[in-house]
């Protein structure tokens, strides 16, 4: 079972590192007046980081929420 481990972790890794080289066209985004120009496989990674982010954050208050909406009040 620990090979199986290993060779999935070598996988991936292969595929993340295929999914950069594939991709070093750089692209520019912008928000208002401000510009950044940066390879698209950066792009991909920092947006999933942000969702993974913000993501977590949302489910973190709804369940906050919910847990102070249905606790019962003395």
């Amino acid at each position: 079972m620990r090979y199986i481990y290993i060779g999935l972790v070598v996988v991936v890794t292969a595929i993340v590192l295929l999914f950069k080289i594939q991709n070093l066209s750089a692209v520019t985004v912008s928000l208002f007046s401000l510009s950044l120009t940066l390879p698209v496989s950066l792009l991909v990674v920092g947006i999933y980081f942000l969702g993974m982010l913000t993501g977590s954050a949302l489910l973190s208050f709804l369940r906050s929420s919910i847990r102070g909406a249905t606790r019962k009040l003395n």
